[in-house]
């Protein structure tokens, strides 16, 4: 006879699965204020009855269902990526398994489609689950209270994610001129592909890796917020106003509204490298947190 794998146990029930949950819930199906702000404000920038004017108001009637019904935004649910500060000492390894299970049950009611694949078979897991899937970033702090940040960020956005070597000959040097340039060539290359109107999150610096895993961690602050390094303030706007004159609008149908904001960090690097890492978000962006105490209830939601 041939032995057969244990069953797995399911993570039992509890604040923290409900609280989690939830959030999955609201992350899908409910985008953030300061997001619907910006597609509203940018619908007025078009010229009514245009393509982009059309684009931004499918997207509207789109955020108006999806939160009315509680259905996922976009028929791409995304890769699932939780940002969590916990204090020392707290029991990670249970939230992981807790939040893993959570996104078992928000794929069985419907909140997030069955959406990730195995890479070498094709053969979808059906419950959202799997090696790298969902995806968690720990980080210990100092404060009593667990903060947990969700993304869900679709595979069409991932593809127009971009990184860039300097100095390029194409580009330019080792400077903000450099970076600058390489991040507009991004937005020309996505052409409107990856749902625009686009969300960027840049990294300068870093390694290959983690200047990718930063740039994503930029998408986590809020659209309408301030740098609080003055030059990379000014970068910030001088790419979201060069992209939205490049005429390439909403999904590539031309318009004034090709970015809706970019968000630049920076990270030291070897003297040997400069890397800039952007990661393209489309106009479904989907983040949303929430403060938890110690039995896992929200406390105060994010966003």
């Amino acid at each position: 006879m041939t032995a057969t794998a244990p069953l797995r146990e399911a993570v039992p029930q509890s604040a923290l699965f409900d609280s989690i949950l939830e959030l999955i819930r609201r992350t899908s199906t409910i985008l953030p204020d300061d997001v619907v702000r910006a597609v509203t404000s940018a619908r007025k920038q078009e010229a009514p009855g245009s393509n982009a004017d059309v684009a931004l108001d499918v997207i509207g009637c789109n955020i108006g269902l999806a939160r009315d019904n509680s259905l996922p935004l976009c028929q791409d649910t995304g890769t699932i990526l939780f940002y969590v500060h916990t204090p020392v000492g707290y029991d990670q390894l249970e939230f992981e398994e807790t939040a893993t299970e959570a996104v078992r049950e928000a794929t069985r009611k419907g909140y997030l489609r069955q959406n990730s694949v195995d890479s070498v078979t094709g053969k979808n897991t059906g419950d959202n689950t799997g090696p790298g899937s969902p995806v968690f970033h720990f980080h210990q702090w100092r404060e009593p209270h667990v903060e947990v940040k969700l993304m869900l960020k679709g595979g069409g956005c991932e593809n127009m994610n971009a990184q860039y070597s300097l100095p390029d000959p194409r580009l330019g040097g080792r400077d903000l001129a450099g970076v600058e340039n390489a991040i507009l060539d991004c937005i020309l290359n996505a052409q409107g592909q990856g749902c625009g109107p686009g969300i960027l999150g840049v990294c300068i610096g870093g390694d290959r890796g983690t200047g990718y895993g930063f740039a994503k961690e930029q998408l986590l602050r809020e659209l309408d917020d301030t740098n609080g390094d003055p030059l990379l303030a000014d970068l910030e706007k001088r790419v979201v106003e060069k992209a939205n004159q490049s005429g390439i609008g909403p999904m590539g149908f031309g318009g004034k509204t090709t970015l809706l904001a970019c968000k630049i960090g920076k990270q030291n690097r070897l003297p040997a490298s400069f890397f800039v890492s952007i990661a393209y978000m489309c106009w479904a962006y989907r983040r949303r947190g929430a403060n938890l105490d110690a039995q896992g209830n929200v406390s105060e939601w994010l966003y």
